[in-house]
């Protein structure tokens, strides 16, 4: 996303980034990473909905956190604010209302979340990754445009870069199989009872989370010895993931709204497991696909070692397969992130918002 303000040949110089956030999670090493300067709140992100201390801490933080969000945008005074809309951007949003400063917020999930429904009326322009999100924020009355999610750029590699960088042989199909950072361990045990049904089959990629990495070595090393270079476990793929899934023939994961942009900007099939909490969101955002004929869905109790091995079916029915893949080109939108920053850098610079065509033709990379 910081890319497409920054490599804009229509801006002679690139804007200021900084990034507000709260005290939890990776964010702020991650955003230090990007080159971009991070600036915290004393409020965290809500992940849970456990009874403990913090359901009373919580709602004090954020009432401190309001008067530290309008100093820090009073110090840096932006031309606009991009915000997902979560928990953590509530004071900011607050604060920027009364400063008349612009605002873009994206929501990445067919269903809205509280924070993004209770903020939405704060916001100059809303973009959205699903149709059904901008009906369920309609009572907001703001300008609202079908972006999709902001992704890398899909053609930053080859199919043929990516299966060299990974050395994946080119005589069977490939599997990417990853559970995101939500309830991987189920993931994992549908891998390792599966594996030597698996490899007979098709070269697996398995991304197993960092305290798995070990256990799934020593599943590879029961494999027969000529059958091990079919399972390749990685603790993680976070400089090489666009590699996999360039590279790979099906995904089986989670409905995380960024795995399944990616997914349908490069048009791979994909059988998904929502995680089934978190307001079911990651339900509705496999809906979509799976209505579309771009995904199956496996329901988060039923997915084990059986259902993995039938996954694999599909890369064998090439009428299928093929009928996924052209079904999910149809939904991506490979220049979201572009799309997105139109309608920020428009708001920063005092111009009209642009036409809705003019987005919709930029997030589905067809802009002149």
């Amino acid at each position: 996303m910081a890319g497409s303000f920054r490599e804009r040949p229509d801006r002679p110089s690139a804007p200021d980034l900084v990034w507000v956030g709260g005290h939890r999670g990776l964010e702020a090493d991650l955003v230090r990473d990007a080159g971009i300067r991070c600036r915290r709140l004393a409020l965290r992100s809500l992940r849970t909905v456990d009874v403990s201390v913090h359901a009373v801490l919580d709602p004090i933080r954020l009432a401190a956190s309001v008067p530290q969000a309008a100093a820090i945008l009073a110090a840096e005074r932006p031309a606009a604010i991009l915000t997902t809309g979560g928990y953590v951007a509530v004071p900011v949003l607050l604060a920027a209302a009364p400063m008349r400063i612009p605002v873009v917020l994206w929501e990445g999930n067919a269903v809205p979340g509280r924070a993004v429904r209770a903020t939405a009326r704060l916001a100059n322009a809303l973009a959205v990754s699903y149709e059904s999100a901008g009906r369920a924020l309609a009572s907001a009355r703001v300008p609202t445009y079908l972006t999709g999610t902001p992704i890398r750029d899909v053609t930053a590699i080859s199919r043929d870069e990516a299966r060299s960088r990974l050395d994946l042989p080119a005589d069977r199909p490939t599997i990417l199989i990853f559970g995101g950072s939500q309830a991987v361990r189920r993931f994992n045990a549908a891998v390792a009872a599966a594996l030597p049904r698996l490899v007979e089959r098709v070269t697996v990629v398995h991304v197993t989370g960092e305290s798995a990495y070990a256990a799934a070595l020593t599943e590879r090393e029961k494999l027969p010895a000529d059958a091990r270079g079919r399972y390749r476990p990685y603790p993680f793929l976070r400089d090489d993931m666009l590699a996999a899934l360039v590279a790979t023939d099906l995904v089986v994961g989670r409905a995380g709204s960024s795995t399944l942009a990616e997914v349908a900007a490069l048009g791979i099939p994909s059988v998904i497991v929502p995680y089934p909490h978190a307001g079911a969101h990651q339900g509705a955002n496999a809906a979509i696909l799976a209505e579309a004929g771009a995904a199956r869905i496996v329901p988060d109790e039923a997915f084990d070692a059986d259902a993995l091995v039938a996954a694999t079916d599909l890369l064998f029915n090439e009428p299928a397969r093929a009928a996924m893949a052209e079904a999910a080109l149809r939904l991506g939108r490979p220049g979201a992130a572009e799309a997105v920053a139109a309608l920020v850098i428009a708001l920063a610079e005092r111009r009209p918002l642009p036409a809705v065509e003019t987005i919709e033709a930029i997030a589905r990379g067809r802009a002149a």
